[in-house]
C-alpha cells in the first residue's frame, strides 16, 4: 500500500479550526520528514517541517506521535505544522486580504530526516476557508461608515460586534469573518485610509464611531439592546474610548491596548483626548539589532493631571483586557493591571485581565504564524514586536475561546 496523508476535515476546513493530520502506509518504525507550505495573496511562501518516526504499524497520527528534535519544532503539537508556519522572505507578515477565497495549504511527506528533503512519499492539497457557508459577506457604505458586516448563516438575531484594526489604516476583513462562523453578527470598521476616509486624520471623533453602533443596532438582524467591540492594539484604544463616551456598548474585548490616545488625538462633541507623548530616543538596539521600543510611550498613570488616559471608569461595559507578556510595542500588561486598579478603587468589578506569557504584541485568530519582528507601528522601522513560537501558538487558541465565551455570557 503506497503511503498516503488522511486529514480530517478531508478538504476543507476554518482557518482558525484544529486539522487533524496522519499518514498511513510507512513502513514500520520509518523516518519521514512532513512539510506543509501556503502562498499568500501576493505569492510569498510559507513553510514548516517536521521530523517524524511511524509507529510498529506504519502508521503516524501527528495527535499521538511527538516531532523529533530537527524540524521547525519538535514534541507533541498536533497543529504544530500550521502554527510554525513561517516566511520565505524575512519579516513578511502573513495577511488575507480576500477572506472569500481559502488559502490553499501543501502538504508533503519526505523520506528520512535528511538536510534535503528525501524522496516525495505522499502529498496533499487543504482548503483553509475564512468563512463558513452561509455566511454572508455585506459591503457597507451608509453614510460615513466603511465597513464589512458579516452575517452567520439563518434569519435569526445575533450579537452584534464591531471590530476594529490597529494602525495601518485600511480595512481588516479575517478577524471578523472568523467571528461570523461562531454566531456573531461582526462588522469590520475601517476609520482611516480607505477609500473616501482620510488619509492621515488630525483626530478621530467618535461620532464616527458611534455611527457605526447605531448602524449595528438598527440592523433587523443584530441583537440589541448594545453591541461589543473588539480591538487590537490602537484599534483596542479606540474600542476603550467608544466605551468611555458612547451609549449601547455592553462589552469591550481588548488585545494589548494604550489605555491612553496615541498618535492621534480623539474628540467627542466639545471633548478632546490629547496624545501622550512618543520619545523614540528612548528606543533600546537589542542583541539582534532590532530596536525595542517598549519604553517610548510617556506612562500616563504617573504624570500628574495627564489628559490623555482614556477616563474608562466613564463607561458602564464589561472589560476583558488581553495582554501579552512579552509585547514590545505597548507595555500592555502593566497598562491593564493599573486601569483596573484605578476601576477598582472607584468600586467597579467590570474588568479582567488575560495575561499570555511568551506572547508580543500581535494576537491573532488561531493558527497565524508568529509575527515577532516586523514594521513598528509608529516608527516604521523594523523592530522587535515580541513573542515566542509555542507559547504564543497557545495564546492564541485560549485567547480566541475567550473571546467569544466573553461576548455570548454578556451579548
Amino acid at each position: 500500500m503506497a503511503p498516503s496523508i488522511r486529514l480530517s476535515p478531508a478538504g476543507r476546513s476554518l482557518f482558525d479550526e484544529p486539522l487533524a493530520i496522519a499518514v498511513q502506509g510507512l513502513g514500520p518504525r520509518q523516518q519521514v520528514t512532513l512539510r506543509t507550505s501556503l502562498r499568500d495573496e501576493t505569492g510569498e511562501l510559507f513553510q514548516a517541517s517536521a521530523h517524524y518516526q511511524a509507529g510498529d504499524d506504519g502508521e503516524l497520527d501527528l495527535a499521538r506521535s511527538p516531532a523529533l528534535p530537527g524540524g521547525s519544532f519538535s514534541g507533541l503539537e498536533p497543529m504544530g505544522l500550521l502554527w510554525a508556519l513561517q516566511p520565505q522572505k524575512p519579516f513578511w507578515r502573513l495577511v488575507k486580504r480576500d477572506v472569500q477565497s481559502p488559502f490553499l495549504l501543501q502538504l508533503e511527506v519526505f523520506e528520512g530526516h535528511g538536510e534535503r528533503p528525501g524522496r516525495l512519499l505522499a502529498q496533499a492539497q487543504h482548503e483553509r476557508a475564512f468563512l463558513r457557508d452561509g455566511v454572508r459577506r455585506v459591503p457597507v457604505r451608509e453614510g460615513r461608515i466603511r465597513a464589512t458586516l458579516f452575517l452567520p448563516s439563518g434569519e435569526d438575531t445575533f450579537p452584534g460586534i464591531i471590530d476594529i484594526h490597529g494602525l495601518g489604516g485600511g480595512l481588516f476583513e479575517p478577524r471578523a469573518s472568523l467571528l461570523a462562523n461562531h454566531g456573531f453578527a461582526t462588522l469590520a470598521l475601517a476609520y482611516y485610509q480607505f477609500e473616501d476616509l482620510p488619509q492621515e486624520p488630525k483626530e478621530l471623533h467618535l461620532e464616527y464611531f458611534e455611527e457605526a453602533v447605531n448602524y449595528m443596532l438598527q440592523h433587523k438582524q443584530v441583537k440589541g439592546p448594545g453591541v461589543g467591540l473588539l480591538g487590537f492594539s490602537k484599534g483596542a484604544e479606540v474600542s476603550l474610548a467608544m466605551a468611555a463616551f458612547l451609549k449601547n456598548i455592553l462589552a469591550v474585548a481588548s488585545l494589548n491596548a494604550p489605555v491612553a490616545a496615541t498618535c492621534i488625538p480623539f474628540s467627542y462633541k466639545d471633548k478632546i483626548i490629547p496624545t501622550v507623548t512618543l520619545h523614540e530616543h528612548k528606543a533600546k538596539a537589542t542583541n539582534s539589532k532590532f530596536l525595542d521600543y517598549s519604553d517610548v510611550i510617556d506612562d500616563p498613570f504617573q504624570a500628574p493631571g495627564n489628559q490623555s488616559r482614556i477616563p474608562l471608569e466613564k463607561g458602564e461595559a464589561q472589560f476583558l483586557f488581553m495582554v501579552g507578556q512579552d509585547d514590545r510595542v505597548v507595555k500592555s500588561e502593566y497598562y491593564a493591571t493599573e486601569v483596573c486598579k484605578l476601576l477598582q478603587a472607584q468600586g467597579k468589578e467590570n474588568f479582567q485581565i488575560l495575561s499570555y506569557p511568551g506572547t508580543g504584541h500581535c494576537i491573532d485568530p488561531p493558527f497565524f504564524p508568529l509575527y515577532h519582528i516586523g514594521s513598528h507601528p509608529v516608527f516604521h522601522k523594523r523592530a522587535v514586536l515580541g513573542g515566542e513560537l509555542r507559547a504564543y501558538s497557545k495564546a492564541q487558541v485560549h485567547a480566541w475561546s475567550q473571546i467569544q465565551a466573553f461576548f455570548k455570557k454578556y451579548l
